[in-house]
């Protein structure tokens, strides 16, 4: 019995040969394809968009074009001269992700210089924002370029217009009340202006920043604005700072405007009483044209709680014009003083405590031509001095009068400037006389 072996035929290593080869052969021609695919898109350098691929792997002849779409059309966000810029993703129209985008902007809709983004926006951006800095004062429209690797789609559409405005605003008038006292301080009213539609920071501190307030307002139309009236009671008292900034619309802060209040919570008191003498021929001890009053206080009043006509608090006042203003002396030596040229007057009374009366009514008034009575008020002495003019009516004792004490009771409604007002208790001064 004879032993058969399954030797393969001429035909059969011819089959197999042919197919190994033609595999080979295949597995060349598509590598010369896709390297060709390369080089076609290479050749086109990074401004080429589009690339190939196969759609099967079984299917060679099946090998076709993917191309990137244009950028997607960007929205921006101005803060001064910074414009951030965001996006949607890109993609090729096989769905393929952009793996990068490139930012600029242009001066107009249409045409003109392409400028390279800065900042974060500067060369290949892997996200979907970034942000430009340092953008002029101007009109300007972003556009979003897609890549992958080195391929480059079309650049997008440009965005709606971006306003930049790097000019600030400048710095905010501040208008806040001279003095509080106990009695505003919880309810100080604070306005200004700034720049229309701005955005006004205010900070209020007392001395050291030991208490701090802030309040954000927004500037009307018309430049004007107006704080919550504000509530100052556990400040400390003296100085209160005021500090308010404006930022406009497109994120540009000024400087700081400021102003000052002063909380006063001490009110005033009587420190001095005194009788003078006049100068000249005047007998001490007697009362005559010349002879004066001085009341001194420990601040200086509201200078319109003494004399209604008077509005300065910072320089002298005076009354004494031609009869205008009437010391009288009563029967029980009180003097009082009354002034035409002040619809309300507020003085109060004073005991002489000495007999200067004889008979009345004792009044003195005068004119420019022989002395006419005057009343003075000096902020800075804080002194309110009562002078007298010509004897008017009545008569004065001839009698010279030793020193005495007199006493000062003032009248209701003198307040220091903060509005603390003078108490109406009487204050005896040390000894004097006319």
């Amino acid at each position: 019995m004879s032993r058969h072996r399954n030797t393969p035929s001429r035909q059969d290593l011819f089959r197999t040969r042919f197919s190994t080869e033609s595999s080979a052969a295949l597995g060349w021609n598509k590598a010369i394809v896709i390297v060709a695919g390369v080089l076609l898109v290479s050749w086109g350098g990074p401004a080429a968009s589009a690339f190939w691929s196969t759609a099967s792997s079984t299917n060679f002849a099946a090998a076709q074009a993917d191309a990137l779409a244009a950028g997607p059309t960007p929205t921006t966000a101005v803060s001064a001269g910074s414009v951030t810029v965001s996006w949607t993703p890109g993609s090729t129209s096989a769905g393929r992700p952009a793996t990068g985008y490139s930012i600029a902007r242009y001066a107009a809709p249409t045409g003109g210089a392409k400028i390279p983004a800065a900042g974060s926006c500067s060369g290949t951006v892997s996200g979907l924002t970034c942000t430009d800095i340092n953008v002029p004062t101007g009109t300007w429209y972003y556009t979003v370029t897609p890549s992958i690797s080195l391929w480059q789609g079309p650049e997008g559409a440009r965005s709606t217009a971006t306003q930049v405005d790097t000019t600030p605003p400048a710095a905010p008038v501040i208008n806040a009340p001279g003095y509080v006292n106990p009695s505003t301080m919880a309810s100080v009213p604070v306005n200004g202006t700034a720049e229309a539609g701005s955005t006004v920071a205010l900070t209020v501190t007392d001395a050291g920043a030991a208490h701090t307030l802030t309040q954000t307002i927004t500037a009307n139309a018309s430049g004007n604005w107006t704080a919550t009236p504000l509530n100052l009671t556990a400040f400390a008292a003296g100085p209160i700072t005021y500090s308010a900034t404006a930022t406009d619309a497109f994120g540009n802060t000024g400087t700081a405007g400021s102003a000052t209040t002063i909380k006063d919570v001490t009110s005033p008191t009587v420190t001095g009483v005194l009788l003078g003498n006049g100068p000249g021929n005047n007998i001490a001890g007697k009362i005559e044209r010349g002879d004066f009053v001085t009341l001194t206080f420990s601040e200086a009043l509201s200078a319109n709680s003494i004399c209604s006509a008077w509005t300065d608090n910072t320089t002298p006042q005076t009354q004494n014009g031609n009869g205008q203003v009437t010391v009288s002396i009563s029967s029980t030596n009180v003097l009082t003083v009354t002034s035409t040229g002040c619809p309300a007057l507020r003085v109060g009374n004073l005991a002489l405590g000495a007999s200067y009366y004889s008979s009345g009514p004792l009044t003195y008034k005068g004119n420019g031509s022989n002395g006419a009575s005057a009343l003075h008020w000096n902020p800075g002495a804080r002194t309110l001095t009562i002078t007298l003019g010509s004897q008017s009516t009545g008569s004065a004792s001839t009698t010279v009068q030793s020193a005495a004490s007199a006493s000062y009771t003032p009248q209701a409604g003198l307040t220091d400037i903060a509005g603390n007002a003078l108490g109406t208790t009487t204050t005896t001064g040390t000894a004097s006389r006319f």
